[in-house]
């Protein structure tokens, strides 16, 4: 073979039958078909988990609706004490402010002044 060309093609066509032939090579295609037990073990893996799952949210769900009952009546019991705060406010504001005589008698007393010494000795 003296042409270039030639030998370029016939180089193509020897790599295009190495890579294929490698290709079909990796394939296994002689391999049994049975199922890798990694996979077998990960499908059983996976529906544990979900069945687990499934079972997290039936109590996330309770938590939560129990939550909610016990929030309406804190907020219940709120409202309760802040009515209660208004009127007594309410009822502080409305009654009569009673002379500071009628508290009581105040008894004033009058101390000596406390000994200061000055001199330094």
């Amino acid at each position: 073979m003296t042409s270039h060309h030639g030998r370029l093609y016939t180089l193509a066509l020897a790599l295009v039958v190495f890579f294929l032939a490698w290709a079909v090579i990796a394939a296994h295609p002689w391999a049994s078909a049975s199922p890798d037990p990694r996979l077998r073990a990960l499908a059983i893996r996976q529906a544990q988990l979900q069945r687990e799952a499934k079972l997290v949210r039936k109590v996330v769900a309770a938590r939560w609706a129990r939550y909610r009952v016990q929030l309406k009546a804190r907020r219940a019991q709120i409202a309760r004490v802040n009515a209660a705060a208004a009127a007594a406010r309410a009822a502080a504001a409305a009654a009569p402010v009673a002379p500071a005589a009628a508290a009581g008698p105040v008894q004033v007393v009058n101390l000596p002044p406390a000994h200061v010494v000055t001199r330094t000795s």
